[in-house]
C-alpha cells in the first residue's frame, strides 16, 4: 500500500492484481479467491445497476457473513451504492426504527431479514428494490445469483471520490436509540491505513473475522478472511471450541473478538490448556475488557504476539490502543482502564464535562494533567455528522477554527503524565451525589477484584445532584446464594478508596443486559430502572 488513502474496493482490485489465486474468503458456505472476488464484485455492480442502483442509492445489507457479504458489499461500493449497516440481533423495534430512519430504496437480504421486514413493516414506504440471498421468492425480487449472470464488459465499476458517503452505519444503542453514523470512504480508507500500521499488519496473513464489517479491510491489507461457524450476532455463545478448531486448521494469524467472544476462548483455553502459537495478535474493542480476559488470552498466545484493546466509537474508529502487557502492569484499581496513547494522525483532548452544545472549539476548554473530563477527538478517521440527526449533530459536533469536525464521544477519562489516556466511563453513566461524583469504572474496579464477581455496574437512583449510587452485582457462579457474605466483602473493599466508600447499597443481578454487538457492553439505564424497582420492594 503507498501513504495516499484509497478506498477498500481500489484495494481489492489491487490484491486479485498482485495476488490472483490467494484465497480472500473462507467460510463455512464456501471460499474465493481475491480473483474471484474481485470479478464477482464486478459482475454483481453491473447487476445491481441493471436493476436500478444509481449512486447515491441507499441499500440495507443483511447478509450472513460469507461469500456473497463479501461480493454484495463490494458490488454495492462499485456501483456507488450508500450501504446502511444495522445490527440484526438489535431487537424488532431497534431495527424497524433505523430502517425507517435511513429510508433504504433497496434491501438485500436473507430469508429470515425478508420475512422481518414483510412482517415488522421495515422502511415499507421505501424499499422498491429488493434482493434475496436464499430460497425465499417474490414476484418482482432479484435472486442474487441472477445479479451475478449479468457480463459486466460493458459496465464501468465507479471509483468512488473519498469524500462521498460509503455508508450509514448504526451505534449499538448502548446508552439510547441507535444513530446512524455517516461513513465516507475517506473514513474507511483511513481506518484501514491506521489500523495496518498501528499493528503492523501484513500482506499473506489470515484473518479470523468475527466482526464482519473489519473483514472489509483485509481486502485494504491483502489478508484472507475466514469466517467462523458462529451466531455472529450473539458473539458470547460462540463456541470456544470450534472458533480454537478454526484458528489451528486455517493457520489464523490476526484475530478481532469481541470481549465477550474472548472471555469464552479464555476459559476454554485456561481449561484445557490450549495454545495458540501462529496467532501473532489479538485486538478486542467495544467494551473494556477485564483484565483476567486479558491474562487467559496472553497465556494462550505465543512469547513476543499480544492482545490489543484499541479504543474508539462507531464514530471514530480506531482512537487509542494499549497491549495487554502495558495495561496489565498498571495498578488501575481506583483509576479507571489505560486506553494507551492517541494513533499517529489522531487528535485528542479532554475538556470540561457539560451537557450543553459547543458551537466552536477553544483550546480554554481542555483541562489539565490527570483532571476528568470529556474526551475530544477528530481526524480523517472521525464522522462529521448522524444521518438525519440535527439535535445530535449539535450536542457532539465542535467546529474548530479551520471548519474541522471535533467529536465529543460520550466518555470521560483523562490524560496522566505518560501522555496516555484513561478510560473512566460514560458521561451519561455519572453518578452525582451531594458528596461528589462517581465515574463508573474506576469504583467498578475496587470491587471486580472480588474473585467471586464476574463484573459490576455501578448506577444512580434519582436526580443530580442527589443521586444514591448503588452497586449491581454479576457473580462468576450464577447459581451462588451466599449474597450476605459477598455484600459484606465488597463493603470492606469498598472502605479502601475514597470514591468508593460511601456506597453502601449492593444488588445481585442474575445477568448484565447488554448489547448485542459486542455483548459486553452494559446497559446501565435498564440495570437502573431494575435496582430502583428493587430497592423500592
Amino acid at each position: 500500500m503507498t501513504n495516499a488513502p484509497k478506498d477498500i474496493s481500489t484495494c481489492l482490485r489491487e490484491f486479485a492484481r498482485a495476488h490472483p489465486s490467494r484465497l480472500a474468503v473462507i467460510s463455512p458456505a464456501g471460499q474465493l479467491t481475491a480473483g474471484e472476488l474481485d470479478q464477482a464484485s464486478d459482475r454483481c455492480a453491473a447487476g445491481l445497476a441493471r436493476a436500478g442502483v444509481v449512486p447515491g442509492t441507499r441499500v440495507a445489507l443483511m447478509v450472513t457473513p460469507g461469500p456473497e457479504f463479501m461480493v454484495l458489499t463490494f458490488g454495492l461500493v462499485r456501483a456507488g451504492a450508500v450501504l446502511v449497516v444495522v445490527d440484526p440481533g438489535m431487537g424488532w423495534d431497534n431495527l424497524r426504527a433505523c430502517l425507517d430512519e435511513a429510508a433504504p430504496e433497496g434491501f438485500v437480504g436473507i430469508t429470515r431479514a425478508h420475512i422481518g421486514r414483510l412482517l415488522f413493516g421495515w422502511a415499507r414506504s421505501t424499499v422498491r428494490l429488493c434482493v434475496s440471498v436464499g430460497s425465499l421468492r417474490l414476484p418482482g425480487w432479484i435472486p442474487f445469483s441472477r445479479l451475478l449472470e449479468h457480463d459486466h464488459g460493458r459496465f464501468a465499476p465507479l471509483t468512488p471520490h473519498l469524500d462521498q458517503t460509503a455508508a450509514i452505519v448504526f451505534t449499538s444503542g448502548g446508552t439510547g436509540l441507535p444513530k446512524g453514523v455517516v461513513y465516507t470512504h475517506r473514513m474507511f480508507a483511513t481506518q484501514a491505513a491506521l489500523l495496518q500500521k498501528e499493528f503492523g499488519i501484513e500482506s499473506g496473513e489470515v484473518d479470523l473475522a468475527t466482526f464482519p464489517l473489519f473483514a472489509l479491510f483485509d481486502a485494504a491489507w491483502q489478508v484472507t478472511s475466514v469466517f467462523p461457524r458462529m451466531d455472529f450476532t450473539r458473539p458470547a455463545d460462540a463456541d470456544p471450541a470450534l472458533i480454537t478448531d478454526t484458528i489451528v486448521q486455517k493457520q489464523v494469524t490476526h484475530m478481532f473478538g469481541s470481549p465477550a467472544l474472548l472471555n469464552g476462548l479464555g476459559r476454554f483455553g485456561e481449561k484445557q490448556g490450549v495454545r495458540l502459537p501462529g496467532v501473532r495478535r489479538v485486538l478486542s474493542a467495544g467494551a473494556p475488557v477485564p483484565n483476567h480476559v486479558l491474562v487467559r488470552l496472553q497465556n494462550m498466545l505465543s512469547d513476543g504476539a499480544l492482545v490489543h484493546t484499541p479504543y474508539g466509537a462507531t464514530e471514530a474508529l480506531p482512537v487509542c490502543s494499549v497491549s495487554s502487557a502495558e495495561r496489565l502492569a498498571e495498578n488501575s484499581v481506583g483509576r479507571g482502564i489505560c486506553i494507551g496513547r492517541p494513533l499517529q494522525g489522531v487528535g485528542l483532548a479532554v475538556i470540561r464535562i457539560s451537557n450543553d452544545p459547543i458551537p466552536e472549539w477553544s483550546d480554554d476548554l481542555c483541562l489539565s494533567v490527570g483532571e476528568i473530563g470529556e474526551l475530544v477527538v477528530w481526524g480523517d478517521n472521525v464522522s462529521s455528522s448522524y444521518f438525519r440527526r440535527p439535535e445530535a449533530d449539535r450536542l457532539t459536533k465542535i467546529k474548530d477554527a479551520n471548519g474541522r469536525i471535533r467529536h465529543r464521544m460520550g466518555d470521560v477519562g483523562f490524560i496522566d503524565e505518560k501522555g496516555r489516556v484513561w478510560f473512566c466511563g460514560r458521561k451519561s453513566h455519572r453518578v452525582i451525589t451531594e458528596e461528589g461524583t462517581l465515574f463508573t469504572i474506576p469504583c467498578e474496579s475496587v470491587f471486580n477484584q472480588h474473585p467471586e464477581v464476574f463484573r459490576t455496574a455501578l448506577v444512580g437512583i434519582g436526580q443530580p445532584p442527589k443521586q444514591r449510587p448503588v452497586v449491581c452485582v454479576e457473580l462468576e457462579d450464577k447459581r451462588s446464594r451466599d449474597y450476605g457474605r459477598i455484600r459484606d466483602s465488597l463493603l470492606e473493599l469498598g472502605s479502601r478508596h475514597e470514591q468508593t466508600r460511601r456506597i453502601r447499597d449492593f444488588l445481585f443481578h442474575p445477568g448484565f443486559p447488554v448489547d448485542i454487538r459486542h455483548n459486553a457492553k452494559i446497559f446501565r439505564e435498564k440495570l437502573a430502572r431494575w435496582a430502583e424497582r428493587e430497592l423500592n420492594r
